[in-house]
């Protein structure tokens, strides 16, 4: 039987879709969002109309309907902590999106545009690899403040995705390795993966800083700035994701304007790319304790992974720690679709919140 799957994955500033034949991909498409249009909307949960129409819209245009769908696979966001795998939308989720507990995110809307779509074709919605979902021993949660408990935040569908991917390549198992991973993109994680679970993370707001968010400050400055009476909690929290980065610091977060910046002899731009290799390396050495020193490969993936000149750079601090493998690119949508495949075979456990 032929299974068609619809996989769904925002991101801050685009809707990436992917329809799936069983395991052949059929189409895929990258929906763009200019800023002006997402920062029309006071919340993340606003955009949804603004997305759901851009991905029917995509549907329609490659010649098929909801009705065509056997299943919807969106990307699972920053719920409360849960395992990796797959989770059934449900009511309890989606009132915990649009609620207030719980980090505004974009990828939060992939369990919400899964679900409007699943309900117009009569099938059932679910997310895989949510971005909260992880192992944490409890040394791990323990933060300095009694209120605040460390949780996991990390790009676990396409770090789970790629450390598969380099298990097969030199014939092991992905639970018989050490990983450091990091992934590179719009925003910036790494994490450790201790034969197969996800014992420790830094996520895009407290590691490096990323081509729109600010990453790590220190924090007595951002008290200041908060109650200097200067800014709104809309406008701190547009600092730390969408304004900050490499767009607070060199008006751009578009890699190729940047680079002719630096070709152009432009030195604050040069440094600015430099002190960004720097804060990924020194996040990939801070996950580097949870393996005791017990690495086997450092792998770093996302799409910046391809700025050969920043990866380059990066691996000049980090060689030392262990192996670098470099696995450009992201590899969520294919996870997406071979959970979905999985669920639908019954050869994968579905979670519940």
């Amino acid at each position: 039987m032929d299974y068609f799957i619809l996989t769904i994955n925002p991101g801050s500033t685009s809707t990436k879709i992917a329809l799936y034949k069983n395991k052949e991909e059929l189409f895929k498409e990258n929906i763009t969002h200019p800023h002006d249009e997402v920062e029309e909307f006071d919340s993340i949960n606003e955009q949804e109309p603004m997305r759901m129409k851009a991905v029917l819209e995509a549907l329609e245009k490659h010649g098929y309907k909801p009705e065509d769908l056997s299943i919807v696979m969106g990307r699972g966001g920053m719920l409360p902590p849960v395992k990796v795998g797959g989770y059934k939308v449900n009511d309890k989720m989606l009132q915990l999106i649009y609620g207030e507990k719980i980090p505004q995110h974009a990828s939060n809307l992939g369990a919400v545009l899964a679900n409007d779509i699943a309900e117009m074709a009569g099938v059932e919605a679910y997310i895989y690899d949510a971005v909260s979902a992880c192992e944490f021993p409890p040394v791990a949660k323990i933060t300095g403040m009694k209120e605040i408990e460390r949780r996991s935040f990390y790009h676990v569908l396409n770090c789970r995705a790629v450390a598969i991917r380099y298990a097969e390549s030199i014939g092991k198992k992905y639970e018989d390795l050490n990983l450091l991973i990091t992934h590179l993109g719009g925003g910036i994680t790494a994490g450790a993966h201790c034969k197969g679970k996800i014992i420790d993370s830094l996520a895009d707001d407290n590691g490096p800083f990323a081509p729109e968010r600010a990453g790590s400050v220190p924090l007595l400055n951002i008290i200041e700035m908060c109650y200097s009476g200067n800014y709104t909690r809309k406008d701190m929290m547009g600092k730390v994701r969408g304004k900050g980065g490499l767009r607070s610091l060199l008006g751009t977060s578009d890699g190729r304007e940047i680079q002719k910046m630096i070709e152009n002899g432009d030195k604050h731009a040069t440094l600015v790319m430099e002190a960004q290799a720097y804060q990924i390396a020194k996040g990939i050495a801070l996950m580097s304790p949870a393996l005791r020193g017990d690495c086997d490969a450092i792998i770093v993936t996302g799409g910046l992974a391809y700025n050969t000149f920043l990866v380059e750079d990066v691996k000049k601090y980090i060689g030392w720690l262990g192996k670098v493998v470099v696995m450009p690119g992201e590899y969520e949508m294919e996870a997406l679709a071979l959970g979905g495949l999985r669920i639908l075979h019954g050869e994968e456990s579905v979670h519940e919140l």
